[in-house]
């Protein structure tokens, strides 16, 4: 089942998704937003399953499927916690600069809470200053149920509701400043985008191990491919491991988004985030070579299935100025 967002009031409309996003069926009659849905998702899901399969089969009225009329699939939320569930990713860019990465991180996620009260739609500009070093992460994130403080790794994996993308906006040239307070990340994150549409755990198939998310996860700036790792290879912490961790200390309501970090690859499998390309370039070279985004480059996250269907659809944003 393939859920959306249509723009409208703070929190969207709840639209149902037809599996080729090409059409669309109005779920106000069930749940008038995405959030109304979580709250009582074991009642309504049923209900809104039977949408999509009406949908599916046409046999009830509906409209062309616009991705970018398209909020974010919770415009706004309780909680957003990226982890970094790519440990790769963190060791390399630790050695561009030349830190060391503990050992902890192998065994102890690295994780920030971040700010959730207002996510961007897929296609809504990517506004920033060029000069605080504005990046792209592409990243895989899920959106849980209720967890309960100290809940465990199987409590942790039946709370997944949702799976969806995102791009997690970074302003690189703010990030140093604000971890040498000790604190941080605020102004080094931008507002987050995410896809048009988020899915239930079984749309993806056999991708979706009720763990973790297999497949290229594919970027591009200015039309030209800028990496295509893929999401379930290098997952140093699965899914259910980064909810417990974000649950040890305090519960997470129904609506909570957890992201995963950005995938890496090599070897002609690029990147998910120019800092990553930085990194090597400063390692191989003595210093980088490829800018950060100026204005007017547009970004493109996505995610296809395996028969080259896109699961996720299309974010796609222009770099503005603030």
């Amino acid at each position: 089942m393939k859920l959306a967002s249509l723009k409208g009031g703070r929190d969207g409309r709840l639209a149902v998704v037809s599996r080729d996003l090409s059409r669309c069926a109005d779920a106000a009659a069930v749940a008038p937003t995405m959030q109304t849905a979580l709250d009582e998702w074991d009642a309504i899901a049923p209900k809104l399953r039977d949408i999509a399969d009406a949908l599916e089969t046409g046999r009830i009225p509906h409209a062309p499927f616009d991705q970018a009329q398209c909020a974010a699939p919770l415009p706004r939320a309780h909680g957003w916690a990226d982890g970094s569930a790519y440990v790769n990713h963190v060791a390399l860019v630790r050695r561009a600069r030349g830190a060391e990465l503990p050992e902890s991180f192998w065994t102890d996620p690295l994780m920030y809470r971040g700010a959730s009260d207002g996510f961007r739609g897929a296609r809504d500009p990517l506004r920033g200053d060029a000069a605080w070093g504005i990046d792209l992460e592409a990243e895989v994130g899920v959106i849980v149920g209720d967890v309960p403080m100290g809940a465990g790794m199987a409590t942790a994996a039946a709370a997944i509701r949702l799976i969806l993308i995102l791009n997690d906006v970074s302003f690189r040239n703010l990030i140093p400043g604000e971890l040498a307070k000790g604190f941080g990340f605020l102004q080094g994150k931008g507002q987050t985008a995410f896809s048009p549409v988020a899915v239930t755990p079984d749309e993806p198939g056999a991708a979706w191990d009720g763990a973790k998310l297999s497949g290229p996860l594919l970027s591009s700036v200015n039309g030209k491919p800028f990496g295509r790792p893929d999401a379930g290879i290098d997952m140093t912490f699965d899914f259910p491991t980064l909810i417990a961790h974000a649950a040890k200390t305090r519960p997470l309501l129904n609506g909570v988004i957890v992201g995963s970090g950005t995938p890496i690859g090599e070897d002609g499998v690029g990147y998910s985030c120019i800092a990553e390309i930085r990194s090597v370039e400063t390692i191989r070279h003595g210093a980088p070579k490829t800018p950060f985004l100026d204005y007017g480059d547009r970004v493109r996250i996505e995610m296809n299935d395996a028969e080259g269907r896109s699961i996720f659809g299309v974010i796609e944003q222009e770099v503005v100025r603030c």
